[in-house]
């Protein structure tokens, strides 16, 4: 019969994949433990005098801020070779921080800008400033604001003076709206690695609109007694160096006033359809510390009519099974999981681990000490845990993992690699995550993630209008 004889070809079909899937992994009680591993391809710095690192030509050419250490988060609207970054400059995205750094001296903190190019209608004046680290002296480093930005508008702009003068454009994010769509682009621990600019050359092919970053960018402090990056925290009081964090500090600005944050290290930001919370593992976080009371009432203001998506960022993972760090990130756990869980936030991005992982819906709540289940549990209202500590760094890959595979670990991989977060409307995003293979990059881990809050908005307001009109049917009776 030839219906019959399509069901066989159908079933044998997705019998042979299912054992060629099967057959490409562990046998694990839980999720997926890939059997690649990723290949070095090689894990050393790019020489300084690489192409990429080319100092731009004229008399005191606005260069690059550097790419220096540091276990936080920065949300930068791209990543460019040409030299410049920018960051997003206010609570909802209609303004930018554009920063670079002069070397002969300090010149001007002026950008010119428009819609138009090489028409610049507005001129926007930042500040300078400079520092000293043990026997270091950076460049001189200007920050400035550009306000009052029109929406989804492509902007040109200009710094730098006469014939060193440079000119870009950006791209401003939609207008915040629960059915925006837009693609992130998430990296961590990126280096400055052959491996690193692979990940930044994949992510620009992606059409990412904006990247994430997890920290950990370019492993300054394997160069001693040059600016040292904070990935020892750059405290370091054989050098009479006691000030923590301050080469970002100096670098990096942060809207964090305009989430009502008071330190740099956390903040949030929203952008599109989604609210980003950026979390500082590195600072207190404790009850009636800054971070603790700030989180708490940030988390309440958070509008899932207007920003459905609700992401966490932080740079130690609070889920890991890698023998890296493993429960490195457990004090804030203990802290602030519960939270996460009932304000139903959707996914936490983490980096540090230098290896892939994802979680399934998760949670570990129920335990207080004295009682309760000890391990994470299934739980519909957690958020999934994605660590991608993978971007290149130069101190190779992290590729023990626990055995046997945790219930909680759906999908781990030591590779490099970057991933990226395409949000669709208030109720679907696809997720995917790339693996670089010798240069290539692989599309091998992906997922549609639902929304946390709408799906269950929606099936409580069904349900509403079902029983008033059930109700009004009896009353009519």
């Amino acid at each position: 019969m030839p219906g019959v004889t399509k069901m066989q070809c159908l079933l044998f079909r997705l019998v042979l994949i299912t054992f060629v899937f099967l057959d490409s992994v562990d046998d694990v009680n839980a999720g997926i433990t890939s059997r690649y591993t990723g290949k070095e391809w090689p894990a050393v710095d790019i020489p300084l005098d690489h192409e990429v690192f080319a100092v731009p030509e004229g008399h005191n050419a606005p260069q690059q801020v550097w790419f220096f250490c540091f276990p936080l988060v920065a949300v930068a609207e791209y990543v460019t070779k040409n030299r410049v970054h920018i960051t997003q400059g206010n609570y909802d995205g209609n303004a930018v921080i554009i920063s670079w750094v002069t070397f002969g001296e300090p010149g001007f903190s002026e950008v010119q800008y428009g819609t138009s190019d090489k028409n610049y209608e507005f001129t926007a004046e930042g500040k300078m400033t400079n520092y000293t680290f043990y026997e270091y002296s950076s460049g001189y480093i200007h920050h400035v604001l550009l306000d009052d930005l029109k929406f989804d508008t492509k902007y040109y702009y200009k710094i730098g003076d006469g014939d060193s003068a440079r000119e870009f454009w950006f791209q401003t994010p939609p207008m915040i709206g629960p059915d925006v769509p837009y693609k992130f682009g998430i990296i961590g621990d990126l280096g400055q690695t052959y491996n690193s600019l692979s990940t930044l050359e994949h992510y620009m092919e992606s059409g990412a609109q904006s990247v994430l970053f997890l920290g950990d960018l370019s492993y300054a402090d394997r160069y001693q007694y040059n600016d040292v990056g904070n990935h020892e925290i750059e405290y370091m009081p054989y050098m009479n160096e006691v000030v923590p964090f301050k080469s970002f500090l100096y670098r990096y600005p942060t809207p964090h006033l305009a989430s009502m944050s008071s330190s740099p290290m956390w903040y949030a930001i929203r952008r599109a359809s989604a609210h980003i919370i950026v979390l500082s593992n590195y600072s207190p976080f404790v009850k009636y510390t800054p971070q603790y009371l700030w989180l708490n009432e940030e988390l309440e203001n958070v509008d899932r009519e207007n920003t459905p998506w609700l992401i966490v960022l932080m740079h130690v993972p609070m889920y890991s099974s890698n023998e890296e760090h493993f429960m490195e990130g457990e004090s804030m756990r203990a802290v602030f999981e519960e939270w996460f869980v009932n304000h139903k936030v959707d996914v936490i991005f983490a980096g540090h681990v230098h290896a892939y992982e994802r979680s399934y819906r998760i949670s570990n709540i129920r335990y207080d000490v004295s009682s309760g289940e000890r391990y994470p549990a299934p739980d519909e209202s957690a958020p999934i845990y994605i660590t991608v500590g993978d971007g290149g760094n130069s101190e190779g890959l992290a590729g023990r993992f626990r055995y046997p595979q945790p219930n909680y670990s759906a999908f781990r991989e030591a590779s490099y690699g970057h991933s990226t977060l395409e949000i669709m409307n208030r109720t679907h995003a696809f997720y995917h995550w790339n693996r670089n293979d010798e240069g290539k990059k692989v599309p091998t881990d992906s997922f549609v993630l639902h929304n946390q809050y709408w799906p269950s908005n929606v099936q409580e307001s069904k349900l509403r209008k079902h029983n008033l009109s059930v109700l009004g049917r009896i009353a009519s009776e």
